[in-house]
């Protein structure tokens, strides 16, 4: 059975949280004192280090108690926090899957846990019976699933991502940065089925906030509470609450943006698939596809040439680059470069 106390880092769980004077006086006053702010200025006061007003809306929109949401500086910090909170640094473990996104390797290597990596199949879904000696290992104390996954673009099947939450006794983080652009349900929808779930979404994609630097974590209160606990004081500033705020007043906008992308992108799938060099274009569910053309890098550097940035993924799935769908003027005008491309074949192309 899972236990969040026997996961939690001890020194976690005694920590004090740093009390801001915001924390400790909540309403509004004509004379503040309290915080050494300089009292001249439009920007002088700190914000809300609670971020109440967008959980109050966010509680609204996902049907989840204000309690259950935490509001990062941006979802690094929502996966960096987690390490913090749930891992002793040079004994603890993490887990993830390969290829993903390359910042779990990263705060895992920053908060001195190791991170094992199991590969995806080859249509890019996770092994289920790769898992099980992992999942039995007590220093496991947490797996990050990106679901839509990037670079791949794929959902991971339901079932499977319950198998896992079913069985681990550690923390599930599901990725969902790009959940929006899917038809999938999020699993924001089963955190009363599993107190070791948490979901982390973003304000930078779907949303078109990526400078504001806003993410969320849903989860149950009482990991939320360490989440509140653990984070400075001040994480997100009063631009970017308004940012938010300003965005959540329009949902007509928001969906009328996020139909337009994925309007592009069917456009964008069919004329990739009509370049003779682009081997294959995998299905997405995100707001970017991932193509495997005859040789990546030659492709990437042609197009930066003409001053059109893909990633070159090559490094993590051979001879693929991953393409951002961007807006019709943008598109248009990559199609028409790759056209004009000549390629040839890479050394791995032509072993095969």
């Amino acid at each position: 059975m899972f236990s969040l106390e026997k996961i939690v880092r001890p020194n976690i769980q005694q920590l004090k949280a740093y009390s801001s004077a915001r924390d400790e006086f909540k309403g509004t006053a004509e004379v503040y004192l309290d915080a050494n702010e300089n009292p001249f200025g439009t920007l002088n006061r700190y914000p809300d280090p609670q971020q109440v007003t967008i959980k109050e809306r966010l509680s609204v929109i996902k049907g989840v108690d204000k309690n259950q949401i935490f509001i990062g500086n941006g979802s690094d910090e929502v996966i960096d926090l987690a390490f913090r909170i749930f891992c002793n640094p040079g004994k603890d473990k993490a887990l993830t899957f390969t290829p993903s996104y390359g910042m779990y390797h990263v705060s895992a290597a920053v908060n001195d846990v190791t991170l094992i990596e199991l590969p995806l199949t080859e249509d890019f879904e996770i092994d289920k019976n790769s898992l099980e000696d992992y999942i039995k290992d007590e220093n496991l104390k947490l797996i990050f699933i990106c679901s839509p996954n990037n670079p791949t673009g794929n959902c991971f099947s339901k079932e499977t991502i319950e198998f896992i939450l079913d069985t681990f006794r550690g923390i599930v983080i599901i990725d969902e940065a790009y959940i929006d652009f899917s038809e999938k349900e999020s699993f924001v929808s089963q955190l009363t089925n599993y107190p070791n779930l948490v979901v982390s979404q973003t304000f930078s994609k779907a949303w078109g906030l990526a400078s504001v630097r806003v993410g969320v974590a849903y989860a149950n209160s009482a990991i939320i509470e360490l989440y509140n606990k653990v984070k400075p004081p001040y994480n997100v500033s009063a631009l970017n609450q308004e940012a938010v705020l300003k965005k959540l007043d329009n949902l007509a906008e928001f969906e009328i943006e996020k139909n337009c992308i994925l309007n592009e992108k069917e456009k964008l799938e069919k004329k990739l698939q009509e370049i003779t060099f682009i081997k294959k274009v995998y299905p997405s569910e995100a707001n970017f596809i991932l193509i495997k053309v005859t040789n990546a890098n030659e492709v990437y550097n042609q197009l930066v040439r003409q001053k059109i940035i893909t990633r070159n993924r090559n490094n993590l799935v051979n001879n693929c680059i991953r393409i951002t769908i961007g807006s019709e003027k943008e598109n248009t005008k990559l199609i028409e470069a790759l056209r004009e491309l000549s390629v040839t074949p890479s050394e791995v192309e032509n072993s095969l």
